[in-house]
């Protein structure tokens, strides 16, 4: 008989560096400059760190594989095994720090340990050679690509990338990640050099390593596309002349009299008819700000609206510039407008109604033009506005409509129902003509290439060809990816940000929300939006790309049909109804498709990209919530089914998992599309072994209290469940759960370097009792039927909460009193008779806990004092009566000051460091469940901010005892 596969337990199903990854993860987020995501925006995408990590760990054993329980005792080998996992983590707060991106020596360092890994395990299972071939890994698929950070570090870490994804645009975002760099390196650009570029290098100095030479194309040609698009354009794009006409107006442009200036920018403002019969019809401005810029606090730029007899509407717009104020801010907010002209309010359902019928217009606000080191701002002149007016784009262009009332896009009930709709007509011409400079492009490339004496064989790139036909395509697919880039900076949805005199892309966050007032930047003056400046971006980002074999490959496929046999898994599923990729990303592949077709006919062969197939639960897409729910489990489903059962026994599955919806309330933590997504990965058949919290956002989190927002992300580590599982009962799921949950929870909070934050805690949780609960075939309920994941969630919560509840009994009675009034009241006032009975109950007084400084007892109310309220400069060795409830608020208090403030309290009471790290995360879980999002953060900076007061206590120099136990 065969014997069975053996094994090895990976390093991310025992231990990862958290922290580490997590500090990393918030670093990366601003790095901009030749960072993979600027190549072309996706939504939601993974931080490379956090990915490089976790597939490095995915990868590698844990040292402690090899060794009984009762061997991992002894005091050797428990040593060699902590020396070996050290030295791991180690590799990993390298891997993860971005100046180490493309450090050679690190990557070959890391992938030794790889394969090193792979070796050991394909020693112990040579029984399965085409399982377990030690000279070949398998393949990491990723059937969820999207903006491809997963595929990409799969690259970096020596493995041969396989990226699948339903949308067309994800698909061409991975070609260009991980299948074209390789397939063009170390060949040098075949392009013409800008002619102001030409004498600055002497010939054959450069270095065309790797992707450079590419990279170096792409540049040549973005900036050939400028100097077209000029010829062509130009003439739409005026530059500013300071004339003596404008100076008497603005007497403070006196020293740009006679020049003509780079124009920036050109602020609009929507218009609507005012529905007051006493306005006569006139279109009036709908503007959200009036503010132009604020940048310089001693001095601003506004727009004025000002009565002109003279024009059509009886007013225009007239910039002012000083240190004055604008008499008036804005026209419209969320509520409605109101009408300059006859000083009565707009609703906002008639601007919808006038928006649905076509007869929302707009009118130019302001120019923007370059001044010495300074922006200027000017009123609006006919000239400006003539020009903006006479660009005329293709009748036919962007016919087809928007898909109907979908996720995110709440433009569509103002009117803005068709992809043109979402631009200015001069922008259409921009960037209509942009695509076909495109072609224009791929044709010069392609006669450039055969003059260099490239292979002349005419195979697409798309049929994997690599001669100059394909290298044309390639070049073309970069460019037409700079085309989706200036739509994204050129759209009526952009924003001007007053503080920062800058321009703000549409895709601020995945939606399209309407904006009233929107900038309309000069796509060929060198400002945000430039034609030739987003090629430079792509540039930055080609030139540190890395250049491995074998090529990667990317595939449009259905992650539901696409078959796993014996690859390694690692993915970001779409989360439940949270962003509408495919809705969002249409934006992009109109134009991808204008510009890029003939090069990609397969993935750009639909009008628009597919959505029946998308795994999201949008409700617009099904008859009715239930069924978007229904879709969205047996999808998922399906895609983790044929993981458990196809995807390579040697490695666990990573599936990360966005955390939001966050239902909260006393029965714990729940959201709708974590309970789906957790169904369907636990009846596919795979068995959750760990759950990691990924945080990357900058500094301490609340958001995800206060709004819908995503929190933080959840790594599932899963194995194929057992075929010999069994059922279990709820009375012996419950049992178990009892037993393991404390001792998990202990480890999570024991360190207090790295211990897991209060806000990441309650999901943290989840992984061990849903490690418990997915290891069963089943747990069979009372009656007979099996448990649902939310009853299992609902169990798992309370043992979260019985664990802080039984720790209460080991503090003073002062606290307990504290948190039970808490929970009942909060930091408002209560009947002093409850507080009494609740006292006597704890074993303390309601006067005597008044005296201990952290309640008021007037006029027959009791109520908890807050942080705010807390008296500063408090000694603790002076208090002869400190509770730890006490201690925790002062603490909060505190840090509120500085680090070094609650670092240098917490070295004068060491004894109680422990106590007030519980006492927060227990009122940190009591403030989620309630939704006190404002009470909840002072917890949780306390607790995420303790390594710093560890060592800001030990500065000040700790006394006692307890030092070495920080």
């Amino acid at each position: 008989m065969t014997k069975p596969i053996d094994i090895p337990r990976k390093l991310i199903e025992v231990a990862l560096p958290l922290d580490v990854i997590n500090e990393a993860s918030a670093k990366e987020k601003s790095i901009r400059h030749g960072h993979p995501s600027t190549l072309h925006l996706w939504w939601a995408r993974r931080p490379l760190a956090a990915a490089r990590a976790i597939l490095f760990a995915q990868l590698v054993n844990d040292p402690s594989w090899k060794y009984s329980p009762e061997e991992l005792k002894t005091p050797s080998i428990k040593g060699a095994v902590t020396r070996k996992r050290n030295e791991l983590f180690r590799i990993i707060s390298e891997l993860v720090k971005w100046e180490n991106t493309d450090n050679r020596a690190l990557l070959e360092r890391a992938q030794a340990q790889i394969r090193s890994s792979w070796k050991e395990a394909c020693d112990r299972n040579r029984d399965y050679p085409e399982l377990f071939n030690p000279n070949q890994l398998p393949v990491l698929h990723d059937p969820f690509a999207g903006g491809g950070t997963i595929p990409l570090e799969a690259q970096r870490l020596g493995l041969s990338a396989f990226a699948t994804d339903l949308n067309p645009v994800a698909v061409l975002i991975n070609k260009a990640t991980i299948a074209v760099p390789p397939l063009f390196a170390d060949r040098s650009p075949v392009g013409p050099a800008p002619a102001s570029e030409k004498q600055e290098r002497a010939a054959g100095t450069d270095d065309w390593s790797g992707a450079r030479g590419l990279a170096e194309d792409v540049r040549r040609y973005g900036w050939w596309m400028r100097q077209e698009a000029t010829k062509r354009l130009g003439q739409l794009y005026p530059p500013l002349e300071i004339t003596r006409a404008l100076i008497k107006e603005r007497p403070d442009l006196k020293k740009y009299e006679g020049r003509t200036l780079n124009t920036i920018a050109w602020l609009w403002a929507r218009t609507v008819a005012s529905p007051n019969p006493a306005a006569r019809g006139v279109h009036v401005p709908l503007a959200s700000s009036l503010v132009l810029s604020s940048k310089n606090s001693r001095r601003c730029s506004w727009a004025e609206v000002v009565k002109d007899r003279s024009d059509p509407d009886g007013w225009r717009f007239s910039v002012k510039c000083g240190t004055g104020k604008p008499s008036l801010t804005e026209t419209v907010t969320r509520s409605g407008a109101v009408c300059v002209v006859a000083g009565t309010s707009i609703p906002l359902e008639y601007i919808r109604a006038e928006g649905r019928a076509g007869r929302i217009k707009m009118r130019m606000m302001a120019i923007v033009a370059e001044g010495d080191n300074e922006r200027i701002y000017v009123s609006p002149d006919a000239a400006a506005e003539g020009a903006a007016r006479a660009a005329k784009p293709p009748r036919a262009l962007l016919s087809e409509e928007l898909p109907g009332q979908a996720l995110g896009f709440r433009v569509q009930g103002y009117g803005m129902r068709r992809h043109r709709d979402l631009y200015t007509t001069r922008q259409l011409t921009l960037l209509s003509t942009l695509c076909d400079l495109v072609k224009e492009a791929r044709a010069d490339v392609l006669a450039a290439a055969l003059r260099a004496g490239w292979n002349a064989d005419s195979k697409r790139l798309a049929g994997g060809g690599s001669g100059a036909a394909a290298y044309a395509d390639a070049v073309s697919l970069y460019l037409a990816f700079a085309v989706d880039k200036a739509a994204d900076r050129n759209s009526a949805l952009c924003v001007w940000e007053a503080k920062m005199d800058r321009m703000r892309n549409m895709f601020g966050r995945p939606t399209l929300s309407m904006v009233w007032d929107f900038v309309e930047t000069n796509p060929l003056g060198g400002a945000g939006g430039d034609v030739y400046g987003v090629s430079v971006a792509i540039w930055e980002v080609l030139r540190k790309s890395i250049v491995p074999r074998p090529i990667g490959r990317a595939e449009q496929r259905d992650a539901q049909t696409v078959e796993y046999a014996g690859q390694i898994v690692s993915t970001d599923p779409p989360y439940y109804d949270n962003i509408g990729y495919a809705d969002l990303s249409d934006v992009f592949y109109v134009w991808l498709k204008r510009a890029a077709s003939d090069a990609f006919p397969d993935v750009l062969r639909t009008i628009l990209t597919p959505k029946g197939e998308e795994l999201i639960a949008d409700q617009h897409r099904h008859s009715s919530r239930k069924q978007a729910d229904e879709f969205f489990e047996q999808g998922m489903a399906s895609v983790m089914r044929r993981i458990a059962i196809e995807a390579h026994p040697g490695f666990p599955a990573t599936i990360y998992y966005a955390f939001k919806q966050a239902e909260t309330s006393e029965a714990g933590t729940a959201s709708t599309g974590w309970e789906r997504f957790l169904s369907a990965v636990v009846g596919s058949g795979l068995s959750v072994v760990g759950t990691w919290p990924l945080r990357s956002e900058l500094g301490t989190r609340i958001r995800s209290l206060e709004s819908n927002a995503l929190a933080s992300s959840i790594l599932l580590v899963t194995r194929t469940r057992d075929r010999d599982a069994v059922s279990v009962s709820r009375r012996d799921f419950i049992r178990e759960l009892e037993r393991a949950m404390p001792l998990a929870l202990a480890e999570m909070i024991a360190d207090p370097v790295a211990s897991v934050a209060p806000v990441d805690l309650a999901q943290a949780a989840l992984g061990p009792g849903m490690a418990i609960f997915s290891k069963y075939a089943g747990v069979i309920e009372a009656d007979g039927s099996s448990m649902s994941v939310h009853s299992a969630l609902v169990h798992i919560n309370k043992c979260v909460d019985d664990y802080f509840a039984h720790a209460e009994g080991d503090l003073d009675a002062d606290t307990r009193f504290c948190i039970g009034w808490f929970q009942q009241y909060g930091f408002e006032p209560g009947p002093f008779g409850e507080a009494d009975v609740l006292a006597r109950a704890k074993g303390t007084a309601v006067a005597g806990i008044a005296e201990d400084g952290v309640t008021t007892s007037r006029k027959g109310k009791v109520q908890l004092l807050r942080v705010a309220e807390y008296p500063a400069g408090w000694d603790p060795a002076a208090d002869k009566r400190v509770s730890v409830w006490e201690a925790c608020h002062h603490m909060c208090g505190a840090l509120r000051e500085s680090e070094a403030a609650a670092g240098q309290l917490l070295a004068r009471m060491p004894e109680k460091q422990d106590a007030v790290r519980h006492l927060a995360y227990r009122l940190y879980s009591l403030c989620e469940r309630k939704g006190w999002a404002e009470e909840a953060r002072a917890y949780n900076e306390l607790i995420s901010s303790w390594p710093a007061l560890v060592d800001a206590s030990r500065r000040a120099g700790l006394k006692g005892e307890q030092l070495g136990l920080v």
